[in-house]
């Protein structure tokens, strides 16, 4: 070799992608036409190197999860099926753990959907530190995550795979200056023993996963043939639901908040009833839940928020004297406060029907005050503006930041009844319910126990301070007219 001609092998952005070269036994320049073969050469490399990369690019984008870098639900089918056949030739197991993340959709809500993404992604590194390098971690979309363990046929080996997530999840995740936290409902099922189909071993472990979650969520649940008639009928529900507004099945009870010292009604908290032609009386925490999954939750809760006024009308009509003490409160969740103008078209409502906005009480969970402090500031300021009280539910259960007491503009503090449940029996109960009431009073703000079922349990409450008590002890939720004819029979008008 005499001569060496090259020419840079260019992309279209102007990067180096490589150098065409041509070797000669003669020494020489190349002439003009052998210099243009030679950059003709390197076009044709570089429009064919960008080729690939682009398929190659594409490939990746169309398998992976853009923003965890986990298989997607097209590549986790892939691999899905050919396992499934190579398990199905040589009798070997494997199973599926469908994961979801229990109160996601209320970080992401509050805190915002940037935080939710890095949280995902903090997910995903943990889950991946629980499993082996042979199984196969994907994301499935939104909070859904799922897990192919090969070669397991021991239930134990499942379980403490699947605790070992729970586990990771406990553990709080900081996001710049928020926490959050977050944790796992897992279903499992497995190959062959729980179906022999791709698509019935999918079903399989998504409906272990909602039967973890009815069990209190944070923990795991196997597969059963019970489950898959349970997932029948929520699927059932949730079409149903859709029409129960129009055809007049929904109702909302009524029960009495008691004040502890002279025993009067004085408020009531609103709950929701669904009257299913064929169910009988369905619970809130049957259907709520699949209100919110299918967008319902908004139209149910304006729905609540006016009967909840029609109520109040009723009931200032029964009342003759001091109705400014009187209030029925109505349950808000994350994804009906962060929906758009958040309770315009209440206040509104309200006006045309000439009930004093004090009459009105917001209850709201700690997880919504996680989020964007000023907007979620403002907003329950604009109730607070208009003469509505702010509750806080479940004190206790959740966050339980003490400065979200001081930033948020509340007005009633509601002792979760886990703390009133066992009051007679442990101490630390009480404790605990005493240091809540003595905290609210200092900041100006009253307290609400739920769930109290005894006397003893009502008498202690009042020997630690509580301002006002609900529970079975006094009266269970009941429809608004018997509702109206038991305020009148306790004197409530008095």
């Amino acid at each position: 070799m005499l001569a060496c001609w090259t020419d840079p092998i260019i992309a279209s952005s102007g990067q180096v992608l490589g150098v065409v070269m041509a070797y000669l036994r003669e020494s020489r320049a190349p002439e003009a036409a052998e210099l243009e073969l030679l950059r003709q050469a390197s076009r044709l490399c570089s429009i064919a190197i960008e080729r690939k990369q682009l398929e190659s690019q594409m490939l990746h984008q169309a398998s992976y999860d853009s923003l965890t870098g986990l298989p997607n639900r097209r590549l986790f089918g892939d691999r899905l099926r050919e396992e499934v056949a190579k398990a199905e030739r040589s009798g070997s197991h494997l199973a599926i753990l469908f994961i979801d993340l229990d109160y996601f959709k209320e970080v992401n809500d509050t805190l915002g959907h940037h935080y939710g993404d890095q949280l995902l992604i903090n997910v995903s590194l943990r889950i991946r530190q629980c499993v082996r390098e042979s199984d196969t971690v994907a994301r499935l979309g939104g909070d859904e995550f799922v897990v192919l363990l090969l070669d397991v046929s021991e239930s134990a080996c499942l379980e403490r795979v699947a605790q070992n997530i729970i586990d990771m999840m406990a553990a709080p995740v900081h996001l710049d200056d928020h926490v959050a936290y977050t944790s796992a409902s897992i279903g499992i099922a497995s190959y062959p023993a729980d179906a022999t189909s791709i698509t019935a071993l999918m079903s399989a472990a998504d409906q272990a996963m909602y039967a973890a979650k009815s069990k209190g969520r944070n923990c795991f649940s196997f597969f059963t043939l019970a489950m898959q008639q349970q997932a029948q009928q929520r699927l059932l529900l949730g079409n149903e639901l859709r029409d129960a507004i129009s055809k007049q099945q929904l109702q909302i009870f009524l029960q009495p908040i008691v004040d502890i010292s002279s025993g009067h009604v004085v408020k009531a908290e609103a709950l929701i009833r669904w009257a299913h032609p064929q169910y009988g009386m369905v619970p809130p925490d049957k259907f709520i839940p699949i209100a919110e999954e299918m967008g319902l939750i908004h139209d149910i809760g304006d729905w609540v928020f006016y009967q909840a006024a029609q109520a109040m009308q009723r009931w200032l009509e029964v009342c003759t004297v001091d109705n400014g003490v009187y209030q029925i409160s109505v349950n808000m969740s994350a994804r009906q406060f962060v929906h758009g103008d958040v309770g315009a078209e209440w206040i509104g409502y309200l006006s045309r029907l000439g009930i004093p906005m004090w009459h009105m009480v917001i209850e709201i969970t700690e997880s919504l005050l996680l989020g964007d402090e000023t907007d979620v500031r403002n907003k329950l300021q604009r109730f607070r503006d208009v003469g509505m009280n702010i509750a806080l539910d479940d004190f206790g259960t959740g966050y339980s930041s003490m400065s979200y007491l001081k930033k948020f503009n509340i007005d009633f503090l509601k002792i979760d009844r886990s703390f009133v449940r066992d009051l007679e029996t442990d101490p630390n109960d009480r404790a605990i319910a005493e240091a809540i009431v003595v905290m609210a009073h200092k900041l100006g703000l009253k307290t609400i126990a739920e769930g109290v079922e005894t006397e003893q349990q009502k008498i202690m409450l009042e020997e630690v301070g509580c301002d006002f008590v609900q529970g079975y002890f006094y009266a269970k939720p009941m429809p608004v007219e018997e509702f109206m004819t038991f305020v009148s029979a306790k004197g409530a008008s008095r």
